[in-house]
């Protein structure tokens, strides 16, 4: 991850910050690193971070990285207060939306929040622009598929969330979506 990364990296945690509540059990799925946990300080309870790109186990003060997929791959405690989902769904198959609305579901407290980030498909031009003049590392861009950020409502709804707040940022090009667990979930049929 390069200097224009980190600082999209920061951006998008910036926007999260807020939504995360003090004392927060924190799942951040696609951590790649610590800095969501950092970013939290003091007001975290517990962290846990997913992401299949680790090497190997890494423990924090109140958090812990470890290399694993989600919705499948195992996660040590929940419920959690705060799950985060920073530029993480346009990696994820189309087919496995729903799945992953409902783990996320199954890890939250009531009341609990997930934070989305999804950029605009239109970024994924210009990122591949920016990596091949060296100017971003571009992660895992080969996983992208035009994915629509109009479809995270829909799909977290389904299940039973309630969008609480929808915005754009870096200049219209990536969307904030904050969802909360409200009651019991939507049976299959919807």
């Amino acid at each position: 991850m390069n200097r224009v990364d980190r600082l999209l990296q920061q951006w998008r945690i910036r926007m999260a910050l807020p939504w995360i509540p003090d004392d927060a059990r924190l799942l951040d799925v696609g951590c790649f690193d610590d800095s969501l946990f950092r970013a939290v300080g003091r007001r975290l309870r517990l962290g846990i971070g997913l992401d299949p790109l680790l090497g190997a186990t890494l423990d924090g003060d109140r958090y812990r990285l470890m290399p694993s997929r989600f919705p499948d791959g195992p996660v040590e405690v929940g419920p959690f207060d705060a799950i985060t989902l920073l530029a993480v769904l346009e990696h994820a198959p189309e087919a496995a939306l729903e799945q992953w609305a409902r783990r996320c579901w199954e890890l939250l407290v009531d009341g609990g929040v997930v934070v989305a980030t999804v950029p605009s498909p239109r970024v994924d031009a210009v990122l591949l622009a920016l990596r091949t003049l060296r100017i971003v590392d571009g992660m895992s861009l080969e996983e992208h598929h035009g994915f629509q950020p109009r479809q995270v409502p829909a799909v977290f709804e389904a299940v039973g969330f309630t969008l609480i707040r929808q915005t754009r940022f870096q200049l219209g090009l990536n969307n904030l979506f904050v969802l909360k667990k409200d009651g019991a979930p939507l049976s299959s049929g919807g």
